[in-house]
């Protein structure tokens, strides 16, 4: 993901393609069941909260292309982001 001076995103690199963020990211905090998926709490971020960020993006610098909606995730342990999914599949 890239960022402007502030860490505001500005685009996003997935399978080989890039996607320029059309409009402003929305962030959230989710509360996570860890105990569903391990059988001990993850270290760092206390495992509990992820933070979300939902950006509307588009394909390159093509600003007659559609806007896709892509929802990523930061990493609790390194602080980087990963794709958690897609709406309509386009990434």
């Amino acid at each position: 993901m890239q960022t402007n001076g502030n860490g505001i995103p500005t685009a996003v690199l997935s399978r080989g393609r890039e996607w320029a963020v059309g409009a402003e990211p929305v962030r959230w905090f989710e509360r996570i069941n860890w105990w569903e998926t391990s059988r001990r709490m993850p270290k760092g971020n206390s495992g509990v909260d992820v933070e979300v960020l939902q950006l509307q993006v588009r394909l390159g610098n093509n600003s007659r292309s559609d806007l896709t909606t892509l929802y990523l995730q930061r990493d609790g342990l390194g602080g980087g982001w990963h794709l958690r999914e897609t709406v309509a599949g386009a990434a």
